[in-house]
């Protein structure tokens, strides 16, 4: 164990076993957690070539040789709960994803959420086999988050009673599926419904796409793989043109919206409902932004702990570099931040169950706020923590840029995030609308309930900037509950301003569409301060369950710390509506100074209360022993280029090159 790794440890203030039962939602979960970690790493099946020395066609056949492993292992030891499956999974696939991952987090959930009894009694038992390896085929090549303008086709044939699936444009090949160019056997495909003669736009209808025995693609599917990409090189992400395809009526998604045998469409009781597994999927994002910022965080604090660097003082030793402001600055806000997600996480996961309940019971009431909020938090969680892995990977300096940092990887899995599942800017520009609409539903006198309430005072209060001093100052910098007030009022008066800056383009005669579009960056403001205030509120929130003193002590810096590098990042905001004055953001930053002060002591153990195990993290900087130096150069000398002394490039080039010259 290094010994400086070693010292951080018993600086520790609070007790790490405690916060780590904290984070992963009680004792029992921690304790299974655990079983199921040691279960996956110490089974010789998963033992796997390191994918940075491996070529595209060998990472993607290691990624099916798992995933197929996977499946069987979960059936041996009997795992069924939908939590433990996917802790199992987090664990096997490390940084990288699995072959079958739209199998089970698209595929599935849309089964199970828009399957009639009688599709639902065919369709499950083949997918939980895997009889039928499934994929969810919605963007296209010309079309990905604007749902609408999707263009390939579902017409319905009564004399048949089938449905013709087609591709009728080059832009509307269906692109980027993950599973689809080479794994999958079918896919929910996303298409424009035609009966009767009218459009009655999206639908999901199930899609064979290659032959249940010999995996050759059916006849009129043209599919495959779309080539290299940044990251995610383990996933044949896919493309499908459909050539006038027909499957049978019933293979249309029918809980709630059915197409009768004549051709008769009776529409479902909310058209969100088909966003369903969307909702899902973006709740879920939250909570991956929570784990792929803690891992980053725990590389580089750890790293920051042992790497020893320059001088502070002339003479004496070289300092660790995380004694250095600087190097604190950097990484401790990303840490808090890194905690703040996860019980955001934690609050979506609970939020989407409780509603999903309501949706069955037939109460679709929450689904716009659950819809918008997740919206929001997807875009705004994955923002930053895609800027915020690229601090840590920077701030390991030249050894971040190595793959044996998993920086690296970890980046390049994550960044899609803020591209999949809807683009960040269009999500927040949803999130917008919502808040616009309940903005302007109090203004009307209409009372809010919800994460949204705090609308209700918009019509009491005056937006218009004032002198500073012509207002009294109640905010209390070192109060979290006091600075949760101001962040409301922050997306309060952006939201306003977003919508008086639409009433103003109105009042231009400008048209509904220009209005919105002329305003939207002030729109995407407004729900990034909307996003931001929840985050704050709910971190605030999760302090009052917390009993044990040395983690709440320490969680409270974080808190605070989280909450005054919002304030001094978005000064402008608070200045400018009057709700801070600039002696108290200047205080904000000596209040940041010493809350990173007083988290050096515990900067190591809040890491490692993640409980990130050394195998799933993989990264020779972020070793739990501190090791560093030893372990990179026995990773250097495993790479392949080194298996030889003389490469064959020489005898090939440099050799016959001497000769000539």
């Amino acid at each position: 164990m290094n010994p400086d790794i070693l010292k951080e440890r018993k600086n520790a203030t609070f007790d790490v076993e405690k916060l780590t039962y904290i984070l992963d939602g009680g004792p029992e979960k921690t304790k299974r957690r655990r079983e199921i970690e040691s279960m996956v790493l110490s089974d010789p099946d998963f033992k796997e070539e390191n994918p940075s020395f491996l070529s595209r066609s060998e990472r993607y056949d290691q990624a099916v040789r798992k995933s197929a492993q996977m499946i069987l292992k979960l059936r041996e030891y009997g795992i069924a709960d939908p939590e433990e499956i996917y802790c199992y999974k987090n664990i096997y696939r490390g940084h990288h994803h699995e072959a079958f991952g739209l199998h089970f987090v698209m595929f599935l959930p849309t089964l199970y959420s828009q399957c009639d009894p009688q599709q639902a009694r065919k369709w499950l038992p083949l997918a939980e086999s895997f009889q039928v390896i499934g994929t969810y085929a919605q963007t296209e090549m010309g079309h990905g988050t604007h749902l609408r303008g999707l263009e390939t086709t579902a017409t319905y044939d009564p004399a048949t009673q089938e449905f013709v699936l087609n591709s009728p444009t080059i832009s509307s090949i269906k692109w980027w599926p993950g599973g689809l160019g080479k794994t999958s056997n079918h896919a929910i495909v996303l298409a424009q419904l035609y009966t009767q003669g009218n459009c009655h736009g999206l639908h999901a209808f199930i899609t064979p796409l290659r032959d249940m025995k010999t995996h050759v693609p059916l006849p009129g599917i043209v599919v495959g793989d779309i080539g290299p990409k940044f990251g995610f090189n383990e996933v044949d992400n896919g493309y499908l043109k459909l050539e006038n395809i027909r499957i049978p009526r019933e293979n249309m998604l029918m809980k709630y919206a059915k197409v009768e045998p004549d051709g008769t469409y009776l529409k479902p009781p909310s058209a969100k409902l088909t966003y369903g597994t969307m909702v899902f999927i973006r709740s879920m994002i939250v909570g991956e932004s929570a784990r792929a910022l803690s891992k980053a965080c725990t590389i580089a604090i750890r790293y920051s702990s042992v790497r020893h660097q320059s001088e502070i003082r002339p003479g004496e030793p070289e300092p660790q570099i995380l004694d250095y402001q600087t190097q604190q600055y950097k990484l401790f806000p990303l840490l808090a931040m890194a905690y703040a997600f996860h019980f955001v996480g934690q609050y979506m996961k609970e939020t989407y169950l409780r509603i999903s309940g309501d949706i069955n019971e037939g109460d679709f009431s929450q689904l716009p706020e659950l819809h918008a909020l997740s919206a929001g938090l997807k875009a705004f969680t994955t923002w930053e923590t895609n800027a915020g892995i690229e601090v840590c990977r920077m701030s390991c300096g030249g050894h971040g840029y190595s793959c044996s940092s998993a920086l690296p990887d970890i980046y390049v899995q994550f960044t899609p995030t803020c591209t999949y599942e809807g683009e960040n800017t269009v999500m927040m520009l949803q999130t917008a609308r919502y808040l616009v609409k309940s903005y302007r539903q109090a203004k009307a006198g209409q009372q809010l309930s919800g994460i949204v309430s705090y609308l209700n005072d918009a019509q009491h209060r005056v937006v218009q900037p004032q002198p500073v001093a012509a207002r009294p100052t109640v905010v209390d910098i070192n109060d979290l509950a006091s600075l949760v007030e101001v962040y409301k009022l922050r997306a309060a008066i952006l939201v306003e301003l977003a919508a008086k800056s639409i009433q103003q383009e109105l009042q231009r005669r400008k048209s509904q569409e220009d209005a919105w579009n002329n305003s939207a960056i002030d729109l995407v403001r407004a729900s990034d301060a909307h996003c931001h205030y929840v985050v704050v509120k709910l971190f605030t929130d999760k302090l009052r369950d917390i009993g044990d003193t040395g983690v709440h002590s320490v969680l409270s810096s974080l808190a605070l710390l989280y909450a005054l590098q919002g304030i001094t990042r978005n000064s402008g905001d608070f200045l400018q509506a009057g709700l801070l004055s600039v002696p108290q953001v200047l205080q904000s930053s000596v209040r940041i100074k010493e809350l990173l002060s007083q988290l050096r002591l515990n900067a190591v153990a809040l890491v490692d209360a993640f409980d990130h195990n050394d195998k799933k993290l993989n990264s020779v900087l972020g070793r739990y022993d501190g090791n560093v130096y030893e372990n990179l150069f026995e990773w250097a000398r495993s790479s392949p280029l080194n298996a030889t002394e003389v490469h064959e490039s020489f005898h090939k080039y440099l050799k016959p090159l001497r000769a000539k010259l």
